[in-house]
């Protein structure tokens, strides 16, 4: 990939929620659940950076953070050089067409009383009003047609499609405003794994033929290194690691990444079984009551002493590799 000037660049993000203690009295100061704590990276033009991590790490939170979706304790997301987080209301909605979400459960992200037609058309309606009802009609008709619907079935309700065909409307309905970027919360999670490749397949002829920016969020490790030209790995709301996605797969550089790819199942049965998966020692940790220093050095085989006296910053290991360890 050539280099250019990002198209996003978050730095020192910051997402903490308030959390009062149950039971607490009224003036009993309230605790502070650090869902995202500090995270920055760069978004390229027509590049995909997925995000992975274990459920609590803060993928989601950081991605409806960049969104203005949730409000943000710190930290700048910069688009095109200005600061999302420092908009008006009037002037992030101008900037919303050109940034798009597609959500994890398919069918709960449209609205079951609406036609798949109205749930297409909404966006337009919103970002460009000046177009006629035939205008609006011709262009959703269009997209559907793109992702895999049929036009014909435009005046149907969503409970009328199968999972993965209202996964496509969603990405239908992310398009119809041609965006420069799509965020992907873990868009294919709650569908079969044949039609996870369907999807996944969609997504990039659609980044390819319309140079899309994506953020790709998901569990499944194999799907992100299929997609995604960087991969970042989240733990604890806090970046482990960032490296070209052929660079981590094939030599990981953080002990959290390593114990992630172990996981990640083989296709060779015989290679499955004789493979050394690295387990972790104790649950994640709670946000509200992170380990000082190091986040992960209470599961880490390899912790030290230093480990718990100071957060470790990212190092560049070269080849695109940056490492958050004292030890690497």
């Amino acid at each position: 990939m050539t280099e250019q000037s990002p198209l996003l660049t978050v730095r020192d993000l910051k997402v903490w929620f308030d959390v009062k203690r149950p039971g607490a009295m009224p003036w009993t100061p309230v605790d502070k659940l650090k869902a995202v704590d500090g995270v920055s990276f760069d978004l390229k033009p027509g590049e995909t950076l997925g995000i992975v991590g274990e459920s609590g790490c803060g993928k989601s939170t950081l991605a409806r953070a960049v969104m203005r979706m949730v409000p943000t304790e710190a930290g700048q997301a910069l688009w095109l050089g200005q600061d999302l987080l420092e908009m008006s209301k009037r002037e992030m909605r101008a900037h919303r067409k050109e940034m798009q979400m597609i959500f994890q459960d398919p069918l709960a992200s449209l609205d079951p009383r609406m036609t798949i037609g109205q749930i297409v058309a909404e966006p337009l309606k919103t970002h460009f009003p000046g177009l006629s009802t035939p205008e609006v009609k011709d262009h959703v008709r269009e997209v559907l047609d793109r992702v895999g619907i049929l036009p014909n079935m435009i005046n149907r309700y969503p409970h009328e499609f199968s999972g993965g065909q209202c996964q496509r409307i969603g990405i239908a309905r992310a398009l119809i405003v041609k965006p420069r970027l799509i965020i992907c919360d873990e868009p294919v999670s709650a569908l079969d794994v044949s039609i996870q490749a369907q999807v996944i397949n969609l997504l990039m002829e659609l980044q390819e033929e319309l140079g899309l920016s994506l953020i790709f969020i998901a569990h499944d490790l194999s799907v992100v290194k299929h997609i995604s030209d960087r991969v970042m790995v989240l733990y604890l709301g806090n970046v482990a690691e960032i490296s070209e996605a052929s660079q981590l797969y094939r030599s990981p550089g953080h002990p959290y990444t390593e114990a992630l790819i172990s996981a990640v199942p083989i296709p060779d049965p015989q290679a499955e079984r004789e493979k050394e998966v690295m387990l972790l020692d104790r649950d994640l940790p709670s946000p509200l009551n992170p380990p000082s220093g190091c986040v992960f050095r209470t599961r880490c085989p390899i912790a030290e002493e230093r480990c718990g006296q100071s957060r470790p910053p990212l190092k560049d290991l070269g080849k695109g590799q940056q490492v958050a360890c004292h030890l690497r």
